[in-house]
């Protein structure tokens, strides 16, 4: 999978390539846990080209906003499409999330 990083200001977007499951969700998670380490008032995952997401993909989902919680944060999850969605309902971690139709609606939540 690859994964594209863009920093505006303090913001981080991360956009993902891909399906985010096995190893290249673990990749996924590393990657951002670093950013999470960094500086940065939000995270922006741009899912506009993830297809699907596994039980593993989920579950980095789930630890990057829970660490974005507890600092008063909540991952922002642009793009998704609806079978995304629609786990994330399923799975009952939809409200965990905000959720944009885009990166510039979820950069504009910022302001």
């Amino acid at each position: 999978m690859e994964v594209i990083e863009q920093r505006q200001g303090d913001v981080v977007i991360v956009k993902p390539r891909g399906p985010i499951a096995g190893d290249d969700a673990d990749s996924l998670g590393g990657r951002l846990a670093r950013v999470l380490r960094e500086q940065c008032r939000a995270v922006v995952l741009d899912a506009s080209a993830v297809p699907f997401v596994d039980s593993r993909g989920l579950e980095v989902l789930l630890d990057a906003t829970e660490q974005l919680i507890r600092s008063g944060e909540a991952l922002k999850l642009s793009g998704a499409n609806d079978r995304l969605r629609e786990v994330l309902e399923l799975t009952e971690l939809s409200s965990l999330f905000q959720q944009f139709e885009d990166v510039e609606a979820a950069l504009g939540s910022l302001a």
